[in-house]
């Protein structure tokens, strides 16, 4: 009698269930995968997002640390919409602007908050000039700088007579200059805080609003 030895392959249905069942694991896998990918972008956008924020602020507290009153320019008018100072700078004094405008492409999530710096100057008359442009403020202005986007809204507070009012009252008249020669027009005091506060859109990466007191004195 003659033995045979017999060979048995693998059925088509057992190919086919072999190949989904990988299918199904390799799904699962690349769904784990994206999944660690996307938190690691979103983490990697907030980090990018929170550190723009503190240098935008810290900005900000240097400005307002800065302000230097004068007898030719107002040292800080707020009206609503936008904030004008005059600050001390390495080479004299110069007129900030910092303004919310809406966003560059029309969209709804919020608008971008801008700074723009005028040159140093050292004399009165140049400090006009300067603070005259700043007035004509459009944010399309050479030296300007987009800060934040995402920004519905903005307000300022600023501390004075022991309490916190509207930065846009006109009853906290500066005490004329002990003896001058000739009595100055009148002109607003500064304030010895500021008080900001911005409210995020929805959909900008940064929620709810922030609120940062700042101290400023002589």
């Amino acid at each position: 009698m003659t033995g045979r030895s017999c060979s048995r392959g693998f059925t088509l249905v057992e190919v086919l269930v072999a190949m989904m069942i990988m299918a199904i694991l390799a799904m699962m896998a690349w769904q784990g995968v994206d999944g660690i990918v996307r938190a690691r972008n979103a983490s990697q956008s907030r980090l990018e997002q929170t550190l723009r924020l503190n240098t935008v602020i810290a900005q900000w507290e240097q400005d307002l640390a800065s302000l230097q009153e004068s007898s030719a320019v107002p040292g800080l008018v707020f009206n609503g919409a936008s904030l004008r100072l005059t600050r001390r700078a390495d080479n004299g004094l110069q007129v900030v602007v910092w303004a919310l405008y809406p966003a560059a492409d029309g969209g709804t999530g919020g608008g971008e908050w801008l700074r723009w710096a005028g040159p140093a100057v050292t004399s009165s008359t140049e400090l006009q000039d300067s603070w005259l442009r700043s007035q004509q403020f459009q944010g399309k202005e050479p030296g300007q700088v987009r800060t934040l986007t995402g920004v519905a809204q903005w307000q300022m507070y600023c501390f004075q007579g022991n309490a916190w009012s509207n930065c846009q009252s006109t009853g906290n008249i500066a005490a004329p200059t002990p003896g001058a020669s000739a009595p100055a027009a009148p002109r607003q005091a500064l304030p010895s805080g500021v008080r900001l506060v911005l409210s995020f859109a929805e959909g900008s990466g940064l929620n709810g609003s922030l609120t940062r007191d700042i101290a400023v004195g002589p």
